[in-house]
């Protein structure tokens, strides 16, 4: 029976399903971006080479480096968290 409905709704729940599908495959690449240890230690050094160059003020420096870490902070937490599980 479940296939029935499968096949008389397709036409409507088709679309549907793959946007939803697109929605999560674009939602983990986010997080997988948001989350890499290896890409926000990147930023940090690139950040400090332009503080280096003058490129950017001490202040700038100072609030983009806190964002950063605070990231490397929360990712740390992610990575225990999930070794815990």
């Amino acid at each position: 029976m479940g296939f029935l409905i499968d096949l008389l709704t397709l036409p409507v729940m088709g679309p549907i399903k793959g946007v939803v599908w697109i929605a999560e495959k674009v939602a983990e690449q986010a997080e997988k971006e948001l989350y890499d240890e290896d890409a926000v230690r990147g930023q940090l050094m690139e950040l400090e080479l332009r503080y280096d160059l003058g490129e950017i003020s001490e202040e700038e420096y100072l609030a983009a480096e806190e964002a950063l870490l605070a990231r490397l902070k929360v990712i740390r937490e992610r990575q225990v968290a999930a070794s815990n599980k």
